[in-house]
């Protein structure tokens, strides 16, 4: 059974993958056939986690469970949960075209039924490295909000290590006081190489360079669980001010906590990683994903069969639950 005292992981992975054009969370990249989000599991259990959330979309759920969810469920407490458009604020409603999902602050709001613990949040494509889910463990361990000031964290990347070779990228630019704080995150939704730096666009004209060594949210984020009346109320804000205009609306969980940090509601301790991002945003990105696990794996830093390590480290640990997802 998982300790009271151990954090939970929330994996998004409800995204369609426009820009992949395909389901980039059950892309297989490791030695094995693994999956990115098998790596992230298997690492924050290694760091202290206690089990899992997986936020997915109806219609993938079958393919999600026979592909992931029967591996993860046999090492940890797993739970899944829907994101739904019409998971909505009383009095409103889907506009009828809306297909894409309302976004990544809305993706974890998905979870407050499920989630009581302090808890991480990532993103299903994206592979972190391990020191990461230690950091986000270990801050997680001790988060306790204090006189109405909530205290989250999130992990820090250098921009010049999260690009891709292949096209654009979307990434929250972040201003770090002196003592390892946030101060403000700009989301940034067109972000390309530029020399050894970095470079984005708001018009498609006009470029703004982006320093090296600016630190950058890869969206893994730990909170605890006073966010979730936050983004509620939030996400009723946004759709206050986009009515009439809900087609492509979007509530970005780096623009909730920037609101948050701006008002001095929340803190939000930034813990710095200089390791390389691994992800799949194009179809290119994939040979150099499995190159880059490849030499971990040769390198020891991940077992040759990370689903059988697993397997064999966590089974009969932990109490899975099963049961059906919440709707």
């Amino acid at each position: 059974m998982r300790s009271a005292g151990e954090p939970t992981l929330v994996v998004l992975a409800a995204g369609i993958g426009s820009r992949y054009g395909g389901l980039k969370q059950m892309e297989p990249v490791g030695p094995h056939g693994e999956f990115i989000i098998d790596y992230s599991v298997y690492d924050a259990l290694r760091a202290g986690f206690g089990g899992v959330v997986f936020v997915i979309r109806e219609e993938i759920e079958e393919a999600f469970r026979q592909k992931i969810g029967r591996y993860v469920e046999r090492w940890c407490e797993t739970t899944y949960v829907f994101q739904r458009l019409d998971d909505l604020p009383p009095d409103f409603q889907v506009p009828p075209d809306r297909k894409k999902p309302w976004g990544t602050a809305h993706a974890t709001l998905s979870c407050r039924h499920v989630v009581q613990t302090p808890f991480a949040v990532i993103n299903a494509d994206d592979f972190y490295g391990h020191t990461a889910y230690r950091a986000l463990c270990e801050y997680l361990m001790n988060a306790q909000d204090r006189d109405g000031v909530y205290d989250y964290c999130m992990v820090g990347y250098l921009v010049e290590n999260t690009l891709s070779d292949y096209g654009h990228v979307a990434r929250g630019i972040c201003t770090v006081d002196a003592s390892g704080y946030l101060q403000g995150i700009h989301e940034r939704t067109r972000i390309e190489k530029s020399g050894a730096g970095a470079r984005y666009t708001q018009d498609g004209e006009t470029w703004i360079e982006i320093p090296r060594g600016t630190p950058v949210s890869m969206n893994a984020w730990g909170f605890t669980p006073s966010v979730f009346s936050e983004l509620e109320s939030r996400f009723r804000q946004l759709l206050d001010q986009k009515q009439g205009d809900n087609l492509q609306a979007e509530f970005y969980l780096s623009e909730a906590v920037g609101a948050l940090v701006r008002e001095g509601r929340a803190t939000v301790k930034v813990l710095p990683s200089d390791e390389p991002w691994f992800g799949i945003t194009y179809q290119q990105d994939k040979a150099r994903v499995q190159q880059a696990l490849l030499d971990l794996v040769r390198q020891g830093v991940y077992p040759q069969n990370l689903r059988e390590e697993a397997e064999a480290l966590y089974r009969g640990g932990r109490s899975p639950r099963r049961g059906s997802p919440t709707r």
